[in-house]
């Protein structure tokens, strides 16, 4: 089960199958069984790594539509809609942490995925250009299952314009960290992913290109169980640390104050 409702009392650990009730996923919504960790919803991530009262939205930039005319598109967006309560798999705004202001992108699993459309990619420039005329850092939490297969072309083509206005971002010496968080795979992973000037890993996130069932029938070769974890990427130097999730607030704090000084918490 990938979604964990508000008002569900019991549910599911997606990975051991143990029942857990929501007292005991919270704070950071990591199974008290198997350790591992729950995909988390927008607002749960903004719960978990903003001050509090701090977040304001900015204003929508697109809407989603149907514009190929791709059988039941229409549909699996109202179903995302009804079931996540977002408008699409990515909110952007400012917010503060520990005090420092920043500009912040979260994508979100549970909508078809985190799949980069039109739309993701409006919103990623979007979150650029306000970094930049903000001057402020900006922070990406990272979560998609690549492009979206109902928009063709037009989803692939966002890798190209994001990239081409990643540029500007590194122009303006603006702080850019990601954390990729499970699943970080596909187009995303391959464009603006490993882009930021430091990059993050949630512990056990799952982070690469193509899925490891495909890359083991490619190959004929037989993969570790640890094959595409931040883990191992961090192993080989993809990464710049991986963090688990209790500590991913404290470690964005760590490196705002590095960059910007002072105590704002």
């Amino acid at each position: 089960m990938s979604h964990m409702p508000e008002n569900n009392s019991w549910q599911a650990c997606r990975y051991c199958g143990k029942h857990v009730h929501k007292l005991q996923w919270h704070p950071n919504y990591r199974c008290p069984f198997c350790g591992q960790l729950q995909r988390l919803t927008i607002k749960q991530r903004l719960r978990i790594t903003i001050d509090a009262d701090s977040w304001q939205s900015f204003e929508t930039v697109g809407t989603s539509t149907d514009f190929l005319d791709f059988p039941g598109y229409t549909e699996k967006l109202k179903r995302a809609q009804d079931k996540t309560g977002e408008a699409e798999a990515m909110c952007a705004g400012t917010a503060k942490i520990g005090g420092f202001p920043v500009v912040i992108g979260v994508m979100d699993s549970h909508f078809m995925m985190g799949t980069l459309n039109t739309t993701i990619g409006a919103v990623i420039k979007q979150v650029m250009a306000e970094s930049v005329a903000r001057k402020l850092p900006l922070i990406l939490f990272v979560a998609s299952g690549g492009a979206r297969m109902q928009e063709g072309i037009f989803s692939l083509l966002q890798m190209n314009t994001i990239l081409n206005q990643w540029s500007q971002l590194e122009d303006s010496k603006n702080l850019v960290v990601n954390i990729l968080t499970d699943p970080t795979m596909g187009g995303v992973s391959a464009s603006f992913g490993f882009k930021a000037d430091y990059v993050l890993a949630e512990d056990h996130a799952q982070i690469g290109f193509a899925g490891k069932r495909v890359i083991a029938q490619t190959t004929h070769e037989q993969l570790s169980d640890t094959f595409q974890t931040a883990e191992d990427l961090l192993a080989h130097g993809l990464v710049d640390q991986v963090i688990q999730r209790e500590k991913v607030r404290s470690q964005l704090i760590t490196l705002l104050r590095i960059h910007f000084g002072g105590n704002h918490a």
